[in-house]
């Protein structure tokens, strides 16, 4: 008896140690802050061509190292998505798809979006570290958002000698679990117009936006925005929750033109995309940045991973908008007189 217990205790020990009893924890994946090492292992020659379409995919593997352990490695399958972006980077978005292997450690992770840099240059890697803050700084407004995890990540070709490239990159919280924490489900319904939608967090979505510069984002097509309704109540105003800011004047990135429709010429040029509210509605909204703005502005100071140029430009335009907010005569102008009409 003393020997299989004595062999239990063992194999528990060897399989903690390697990592590969426990699932992860993707609730807890996505809470931490921590930055995660991570390998990517495929057919870069592949990925790069162009040639790959939508439902394409790619047997690969993926190492995290979520501990100070050796990092896990795990089979996955690896797609490219996007449009622009597709098109226009050397390095494309991708999808990672850890749950096709359903003995991996990394299949209750499911199907994530992987936002990594468009090009490999420093600068391409410091917009996404301001696009991982972005996100960041809207966690402090709500529940109802994304949630995402910094990687460290590391690609390495299997079809050729290049030599493995290094950048940070981030996953994005699937928008059904994003749903599920908040005892909801993905809308996936008719179209809804924006002033369908639950309007005091619109309203919060629309001056969030605004305050980081994104026109790049709109309801009705659900672009760039998702949809979350509470099942149970069946209450008939669904609400938006905004994702994907790197069109956004905060970061500025060197590909980033505003549509030529919305008569603005840098997306450094803030242009409100929400609609009118009465003066009270916006008071009331305005104060949740107020509140959080110091927490904003230590998120960035704090990042000590962007460069001390980039702290200072991003709360710069900060600024901005915190002194327009606190004049009533520019929020008439801006939230009420020139919103938009329906």
């Amino acid at each position: 008896m003393r020997k299989f217990i004595s062999a239990l205790v063992l194999c528990f020990l060897l399989c903690t140690v390697s990592g590969i009893t426990q699932p992860v924890d993707k609730t807890k994946f996505f809470a931490e802050d921590k930055i995660v090492k991570a390998t990517l292992v495929t057919n870069m020659s592949k990925v790069l061509s162009g040639k790959m379409k939508d439902g394409d995919s790619i047997p690969s593997s993926f190492t995290l190292k979520l501990s100070e352990a050796e990092g896990i490695t795990e089979n996955i399958l690896l797609s490219v998505r996007g449009n622009f972006r597709r098109k226009n980077c050397i390095i494309p978005p991708l999808r990672v798809d850890f749950k096709k292997y359903k003995s991996s450690s990394y299949a209750t992770l499911g199907s994530l979006k992987l936002v990594n840099a468009c090009r490999t240059s420093d600068e391409y890697d410091q917009y996404i570290l301001m696009e991982y803050l972005i996100y960041k700084m809207y966690n402090l407004f709500t529940e109802k958002s994304f949630r995402v995890r910094l990687l460290e990540l590391t690609y390495k070709d299997t079809a050729s000698k290049k030599k493995p490239v290094t950048q940070h990159a981030f996953l994005i919280e699937d928008t059904k679990d994003m749903a599920r924490r908040n005892n909801m489900e993905e809308w996936k319904k008719w179209k809804v117009l924006t002033e369908q939608t639950d309007r005091e967090h619109t309203t919060l979505v629309a001056v969030f936006e605004y305050m980081i510069g994104n026109t790049d984002w709109s309801v009705p097509v659900t672009h760039n925005i998702r949809l979350i309704y509470n099942k149970e109540t069946q209450k008939d105003f669904p609400f938006a929750v905004p994702y994907d800011f790197d069109y956004s004047g905060l970061i500025n990135a060197e590909y980033a033109v505003p549509s030529e429709l919305l008569n603005i010429e840098s997306v450094r040029q803030r242009l409100y995309r929400g609609f009118p509210r009465e003066m009270d509605e916006l008071t009331k909204t305005f104060q949740l940045f107020k509140d959080r703005k110091e927490k904003i502005y230590d998120l960035i100071n704090n990042f000590e991973l962007l460069h001390t140029s980039n702290k200072k430009e991003m709360i710069r335009y900060l600024d901005e908008f915190f002194t327009t907010i606190e004049d009533k005569k520019m929020v008439k102008d801006i939230f009420i007189t020139n919103a938009r009409k329906e």
